[in-house]
């Protein structure tokens, strides 16, 4: 990400533009202090090829709002587990079973969650 970018913001706004794409399960971890890769994963489901390359898309165009892209996207094409690697946020984009087998929720559980949703979003729920 460029040095413009705050990656929590980017990461809350990654997971409120999966959200909106219909994406299932999002979640936010903080691997500040826990990875030397990156500091957080989102996380979520998708529930079709189409909607999860959707999802990945939105992402991506958000980026380049900020003048940033992705230094890589795998899966894309098969859209089974699309990764977007924006450096500091890598944003995990999987099938209902893909997660459930990768399960990095649990790989990193020592990772604290981030609290993502937007107050008035959170009292509707």
């Amino acid at each position: 990400m460029a040095s413009t970018s705050n990656g929590l913001e980017f990461a809350i706004e990654a997971a409120r533009i999966a959200e909106e794409n219909k994406a299932e399960e999002v979640t936010v971890m903080d691997l500040r202090g826990l990875s030397s890769v990156t500091d957080f994963f989102v996380i979520c489901s998708g529930t079709s090829d189409r909607q999860m390359r959707a999802v990945s898309d939105r992402i991506t165009e958000y980026a380049r709002t900020l003048g940033d892209a992705p230094l890589s996207v795998t899966g894309y094409e098969s859209a089974n587990w699309i990764l977007l690697d924006f450096f500091d946020v890598v944003v995990h984009i999987f099938t209902s079973p893909a997660r459930r087998y990768y399960d990095l929720e649990l790989l990193w559980g020592d990772a604290p969650r981030i609290e993502w949703r937007r107050l008035e979003a959170s009292a509707a729920s």
